[in-house]
C-alpha cells in the first residue's frame, strides 16, 4: 500500500510516529504546503518507506496529480480543506480517509432549532458516484468520530439487544504549563465545532439543534481524570451513529470548562472566529486564522502538558439478556506515556491511532467496501483486536 498524508501538522506527524511501527505499507509520502515541515518529520524517524512531499491542499490539480501516485490519500488537515483533497482522492482513483467531515452551515432562520447543512452532507451526496467508481471514502476515522462510532457498533452488535442512547463523552484534565491559555487541539476546529449549533438526533424526531453549549452535566470519566462538567457540542457522531446503528437517539458533548467557554464566547462576540478574510494595513486575513497563528501550536506542547483525555461512547438501553444496561466504552491517552513512547502529545496521538488503524485493516482486506462510509459501517472486533495489538487498551464500564 502507497499512502499519501495531506498535512503534518500535529496529528500528520503523529501518524508517522504510530505507522513507523508497522509493515503493512510500502511508502507513505508526507505532504504539506511549507517543504520544510515534511522533510524534518522524514529526517526525525529515518524511515526509508517515509518520503517527503509539497503540496498546496487548497490545490485540487496538485493533490490529486500527488495522489496519482498512491493508493490511499489520508486528509489530515483542517476540515476546511475536505471538499479539494476529497474530489482530488477520486479524481486520482484513489482510497480516501480522514479525521473530520466537511463543514456544515447553520440554518438560516432558525439556527438554534433546525439544520442547515450537516457535517459530511457534501460527501455523503457523492455516495453514488463514488460506489459506481468502485472507491472507498472512509470518513471520520479518527478518534472522535472513528473510535467513538467503532465502540457504537460493538455495542450494537455484542453487548445490547436495544439501545436507547447512543451518547459520546469526551473530558480530560490536562494542563499545560506556562501559559495562561493553550488549547491542545487545533484551535481552528475547535472553534468550528463549539461555536456552531450542536446536533442531536432523535428517532421520532430527526435532527434537531440547540444553543451552544447547551444541557450541561457532569460526567464521571475514569482512570483517574474524575468529574468534568459536559455541554452540547456540534460533531460528526451525531450524522453518523444512526445511518447504521438502530438506537433511539445519539448526542456528543464535550468537556470544556467555564474558562474554555468565556474564551470561546468571547473570540464570538468580537468576530474574531470569523473564516471570511478582512483587511488589515492592507493583507486580506481571516480573523480566525490570526487566532490560530498567535497560540501556541498544538503538536509543540507535549513536554509541558500533564495529565489525560478520555474519549468515549455511553450506551443504554437492553442487553442481551433483556435486563436495563448502561456501558461506557472509551480509550484513555496518558500524555506521560504519549510523550515516552511516541514524542506525540496526548491528544493528537489519540486521533492519529485510529486512521492507521484502519489504514491496516483495508491493507490486509479485513475491511472493505465502496461508497461514502464511516466507521460504523464495518465491523468493530477487527478494529478493537488490531488497535490492542498496537499496545492501546480500550475500557468498558459498567454504569
Amino acid at each position: 500500500m502507497k499512502i499519501l498524508v495531506v498535512g503534518t501538522g500535529g496529528v500528520g506527524a503523529a501518524v508517522a510516529a504510530v505507522a513507523q511501527r508497522r509493515d503493512f505499507f510500502e511508502r507513505i509520502t508526507f505532504a504539506d504546503l511549507d517543504p520544510a515541515r515534511p522533510e524534518e518529520l522524514v529526517a526525525l524517524f529515518d524511515d526509508p518507506r517515509f518520503v517527503a512531499g509539497q503540496v498546496d491542499a487548497s490545490d485540487p490539480a496538485g493533490v490529486a496529480a500527488l495522489g496519482r501516485g498512491a493508493d490511499v490519500v489520508l486528509n489530515a488537515t483542517d476540515p476546511r480543506f475536505n471538499p479539494v483533497i476529497f474530489a482530488a482522492a477520486f479524481d486520482s482513483g484513489c482510497t480516501y480517509l480522514d479525521m473530520a467531515m466537511t463543514l456544515s452551515e447553520p440554518h438560516p432562520e432558525e439556527p438554534y432549532s433546525k439544520p442547515g447543512v450537516k457535517l459530511g452532507d457534501a460527501q455523503f451526496a457523492e455516495h453514488e458516484r463514488w460506489q459506481k467508481a468502485g472507491l472507498l471514502a472512509l470518513v471520520g476515522i479518527g478518534v472522535e468520530p472513528g473510535l467513538s462510532d467503532v465502540f457504537a457498533r460493538y455495542a450494537a452488535d455484542h453487548l445490547f439487544s436495544e439501545i436507547d442512547e447512543v451518547a459520546v463523552r469526551d473530558g480530560a484534565n490536562l494542563v499545560v504549563e506556562g501559559y495562561e491559555f493553550a488549547p491542545t487541539f487545533s484551535i481552528w476546529t475547535t472553534i468550528e465545532e463549539c461555536l456552531n449549533p450542536p446536533l442531536v438526533w432523535e428517532r421520532e424526531r430527526g435532527f434537531f439543534t440547540t444553543e451552544p453549549f447547551s444541557e450541561p452535566e457532569v460526567f464521571d470519566f475514569p482512570e483517574g481524570i474524575g468529574q468534568v462538567e459536559c455541554v452540547n457540542v456540534e460533531h460528526e457522531e451525531v450524522v453518523l451513529v444512526p445511518r447504521e446503528v438502530d438506537c433511539k437517539r445519539v448526542t456528543f458533548k464535550y468537556g470544556l470548562g467555564q474558562e474554555f467557554i468565556d474564551v470561546l464566547r468571547t473570540l464570538h462576540k468580537l468576530g474574531l472566529d470569523s473564516k471570511e478574510p478582512v483587511s488589515v494595513r492592507g493583507a486580506e486575513v481571516a480573523p480566525r486564522d490570526m487566532v490560530a497563528a498567535a497560540l501556541p501550536d498544538p503538536a509543540t506542547l507535549g513536554e509541558r502538558m500533564h495529565g489525560k483525555t478520555c474519549a468515549g461512547t455511553l450506551v443504554t438501553g437492553r442487553g442481551k439478556d433483556g435486563e436495563a444496561r448502561s456501558t461506557y466504552l472509551y480509550h484513555v491517552s496518558d500524555n506521560e506515556q504519549t510523550m515516552r513512547e511516541y514524542g506525540a502529545q496526548a491528544v493528537v496521538l489519540q486521533t492519529a491511532l485510529n486512521p492507521v488503524v484502519a489504514l491496516e485493516l483495508l491493507a490486509n482486506g479485513t475491511w472493505s467496501g465502496a461508497g461514502v462510509l464511516g466507521p460504523e459501517a464495518f465491523d468493530a472486533v477487527p478494529f478493537l483486536d488490531l488497535l490492542a495489538e498496537y499496545g492501546e487498551s480500550h475500557g468498558q464500564i459498567e454504569r
